[in-house]
C-alpha cells in the first residue's frame, strides 16, 4: 500500500509523542524528554527562577525550549523566549532552528509574521523576541507572561532581567516562572547573582550545590538572600499577602558537555574543538570557570614555541601583517612612556601544518616613515620569499578608509589584503593563541620563531599580553595568522583602489 503520510498525536505528558504511518499503520515510539542529569534537574525544579549555566554544549538551549511546551496545552498559556537580537534567534542552528526540529513534533505550528511563534493545538503559544537595549523592555509594559526564558542570560543587563521579571504574572492557570541559559562570564552581573553557587577560589561550580534551592527579595535593587523563604519572611517582618509574595526561589544548575550524551555521541569532535580553544576560552566553555580573566602570560609563552636557526623551505603561503602607529619617536621619550611602535610580521603557513614567524618589524616612525618601511619591506619580502600577502587595518571612520586607499595606491603591484577589525584585541589574538599553547602531553605548540634580533622584545611583549602597554606586535601576528586562515578577506575599497590590487597566486 501506498504511504498517505503522517499523522501525530501527542500523549498525556511531555515526555512521548506516537507517530502514526498511515500506509502500514506502524506505531513509532519518540521519546522526547531531558537527558538524565542536570539537564532533567532543570526541567524538574520548582524554583521561581532558575539558571542552567556553565560549560558549552550542555544542552542548555534545548533544554529551554521543552520547559516551553510544558503548557502547551493550556489555551490561555503564553511564554517568551528572549535573545539579545534578532540575528541570534535565527541564526543558522540557533534558538529557531532548534525549536523548529521539536515543537512541530508536538504540535506546534510556525509562524514568521508579525512575530517568530508556536502556535499549539490548544492555543497555546511561544514567542520569541529580543531584547537589546535597556529601553527595549518598555514594549513590555502591562504584558502578563506566564513563562519567560532567557538564552544567554549574561548577555542581557541586570536592568532588563529584573524589569521583566516584574512582567512575570499570570491569568492562565500556571505559576509564573522564569528560567534562563547562559555560559560563564566573569564580568556579568549573573556572575555575583549565583555566587553561592560558585567557589570563589578557582571559580568551578560547586558540584553539592547544584540545583539546591535558595530564597531572595529584592529591596532598593539589593538582593537579600536566605536558605528558606521563613527566613525572609521572619527578617523583614512580612505581613500582607503583597509582602508575602516578595521572597522569589531561586538555583542554579551547573552543565557539562559530558552530560550531553546525545551530542558526545553525534559529534565526538566537539570535544577536542573545545580543548583546543585558548586557555581563558577553553576554561570557560569546556570546564566552566566563572572566575577566569586574561592574564599576562595566558595567551603566549616563549617556552611554547620551537626556536629555528633558518626559514624553513616548506612554506606554501606567506602573510606580512602592518599595525601602524605613526607618531615620530623622539629622544627625549621614555620608551615606557612613548607612542605606540608600528609593527609588521612576516608569519607563513607549512605544508606540514605548522606556522613559521620568520621576521618582524618593530619601530616608532613618521607617518612619511611608515609608508616608506611598508613599500621597501614589502620589496625586500617579494625578492627573498617571492609571494607574499600584505595585511592592512583599517580604522573605522572616513579617515581610515582615506589612508587605506592611499597604501592600497602606494602598494600597486602587490597582494594586499585591507580589513575593518571588529572584536577586541583578545578575541582577535585567541585563533594564533590555540595554536601556539602546548597541548596536554607535549611541549611545544603549533608555532615555529625564527631566531633574530627582534627575538626579545616580540617575546616579552606578547608574554605581557594583554596587560602589557604596547600591543602592536600581537596585533599584527593575530591579524598576520587570520589572514592566512582566511579565504577570502580581501575589502575592495573603491573601484579606483581594486583597479590596483593584485589578487593572491596563493592556492587556498
Amino acid at each position: 500500500m501506498q504511504s498517505v503520510g503522517l499523522m501525530v498525536r501527542a500523549l498525556p505528558h511531555l515526555s512521548s509523542i506516537v507517530i502514526f504511518e498511515a500506509s502500514e499503520m506502524r506505531v513509532i515510539l519518540m521519546n522526547i524528554r531531558p537527558q538524565p542529569g542536570p539537564q532533567e534537574l532543570f526541567l524538574s525544579t520548582p524554583a521561581d527562577i532558575a539558571i542552567y549555566g556553565g560549560a558549552a554544549g550542555g544542552g542548555k538551549s534545548y533544554a529551554l525550549l521543552l520547559e516551553g511546551a510544558r503548557h502547551k496545552q493550556n489555551p490561555k498559556f503564553g511564554g517568551m523566549i528572549f535573545r539579545h537580537n534578532a540575528n541570534q534567534i535565527f541564526a543558522e542552528g540557533s534558538l529557531w532552528d532548534t525549536s523548529m526540529a521539536l515543537y512541530p513534533l508536538l504540535g506546534g505550528k510556525p509562524r514568521k509574521s508579525p512575530k517568530p511563534q508556536f502556535v499549539f493545538k490548544s492555543g497555546a503559544k511561544i514567542t520569541f523576541a529580543h531584547i537589546e537595549r535597556d529601553e527595549d523592555v518598555h514594549g513590555y509594559q502591562g504584558s502578563q507572561i506566564a513563562f519567560i526564558g532567557f538564552d544567554e542570560l549574561t548577555h542581557f543587563t541586570k536592568f532588563q532581567f529584573f524589569y521583566m521579571l516584574s512582567r512575570n504574572r499570570s491569568t492562565c492557570g500556571v505559576k509564573p516562572y522564569m528560567r534562563a541559559t547562559c555560559n560563564p562570564d566573569v564580568d556579568s552581573w549573573v556572575a555575583d547573582f549565583i555566587a553561592w553557587y560558585i567557589d570563589q577560589e578557582t571559580g568551578y561550580p560547586i558540584e553539592e550545590r547544584s540545583g539546591v534551592i535558595r530564597w531572595f527579595i529584592r529591596r532598593n535593587d539589593e538582593i537579600f538572600w536566605a536558605d528558606s523563604e521563613q527566613e525572609l519572611i521572619d527578617r523583614f517582618e512580612l505581613r500582607t499577602p503583597e509582602e508575602l509574595a516578595e521572597p522569589r526561589s531561586f538555583t542554579f544548575i551547573a552543565a557539562k558537555l559530558s552530560d550531553n550524551k546525545i551530542l558526545m555521541e553525534l559529534n565526538p569532535q566537539y570535544l577536542s574543538n573545545l580543548k583546543a580553544l585558548p586557555q581563558v576560552e577553553r576554561e570557560r566553555l569546556l570546564y566552566g570557570n566563572w572566575k577566569i580573566k586574561p592574564a599576562a602570560g595566558m595567551y603566549f609563552k616563549r617556552a611554547h614555541v620551537q626556536l629555528l636557526e633558518e626559514v624553513p623551505d616548506d612554506v606554501v603561503r606567506w602573510v606580512r601583517a602592518w599595525d601602524f602607529a605613526a607618531t615620530e619617536d623622539r629622544k627625549e621619550n621614555n620608551p615606557e612612556d612613548g607612542p605606540a611602535y608600528t609593527a609588521g610580521v612576516l608569519i607563513g603557513k607549512r605544508r606540514c601544518g605548522r606556522w613559521v614567524i620568520a621576521d618582524v618589524v618593530n619601530q616608532r616612525l613618521s607617518a612619511a616613515q611608515v609608508k616608506a618601511t611598508v613599500y621597501n619591506t614589502a620589496l625586500a619580502d617579494k625578492v627573498k620569499y617571492k609571494h607574499v600577502r600584505i595585511r592592512l587595518s583599517q580604522d573605522p571612520g572616513q579617515a581610515g578608509k582615506d589612508q587605506a586607499e592611499q597604501y592600497v595606491k602606494h602598494l600597486a603591484g602587490f597582494s594586499v589584503a585591507v580589513v575593518r577589525e571588529t572584536g577586541s584585541k583578545e578575541t582577535r589574538a585567541e585563533p594564533l593563541s590555540a595554536q601556539w599553547e602546548a597541548r596536554p602531553g607535549y611541549d611545544k605548540g603549533n608555532v615555529d620563531v625564527v631566531i633574530g634580533p627582534w627575538n626579545e622584545a616580540f617575546f616579552a611583549q606578547l608574554e605581557s599580553f594583554p596587560q602589557g602597554k604596547f600591543k602592536d606586535m600581537v596585533d599584527a601576528s593575530a591579524n598576520g595568522f587570520n589572514e592566512l586562515e582566511s579565504k577570502n578577506r580581501q575589502i575592495p575599497l573603491d573601484q579606483s583602489a581594486a583597479q590596483q590590487t593584485h589578487e593572491s597566486k596563493w592556492s587556498v
